[in-house]
């Protein structure tokens, strides 16, 4: 029986990305539900966690700083800064979902205590944040598929919707943590 290499058999190795996709598109959103809806389950008594909403924050401002560069180096058609800077930002998305799981597994939501407009600005802001990170999520997956399989004409196309929305993401991510930060106990 003969193999062969990924490089030798393109269409073996897009096949085994796009199940890797499918499969973390799937696994991902099922994981945080779970967390979220269970999190009983998961409590560890003792845990020590209220560092990470500081850690998430810190993680979702290098995510933006590595969306502007990537965006920055590919408008310069410096393609392996792109390509690192933008493998940068996957991790640390990685980083933060873990991170984010985690803590949300161990604490209860905090609850806003603003009043007045602020109050109102920061559920617009929260929940566009939420609903947005929720279809990131599939963006950026399709993203990186496109461009790992090198359909570079797809892959510009959905790039054009996912760095805008995970930029966004990840800046309001930065804003609500500084907005309720003064409400943790």
């Amino acid at each position: 029986m003969t193999t062969t290499s990924p490089a030798a058999n393109p269409a073996g190795s897009n096949a085994r990305i796009k199940a890797l996709m499918i499969i973390l598109g799937v696994a991902i959103p099922v994981v945080v539900a779970i967390l979220h809806f269970f999190s009983k389950s998961f409590h560890i008594a003792g845990a020590q966690v209220k560092f990470l909403p500081a850690v998430n924050a810190v993680l979702n401002s290098l995510t933006a700083v590595c969306l502007l560069l990537g965006f920055y180096f590919i408008r310069q058609k410096q393609v392996l800064r792109h390509r690192a800077m933008m493998g940068t930002a996957f991790g640390l998305g990685a980083l933060f979902l873990v991170s984010y799981v985690v803590y949300h597994s161990q604490v209860e939501s905090t609850k806003f205590g603003g009043e007045g407009l602020i109050r109102g600005v920061y559920y617009f802001i929260l929940l566009s944040h939420i609903l947005l990170a929720a279809v990131t999520v599939g963006l950026v997956l399709f993203t990186l598929y496109f461009a790992l399989t090198e359909q570079f004409a797809k892959h510009r196309r959905i790039a054009r919707w996912t760095f805008p929305i995970w930029l966004y993401v990840s800046i309001t991510g930065v804003i609500v943590y500084f907005m309720i930060s003064p409400y943790y106990t």
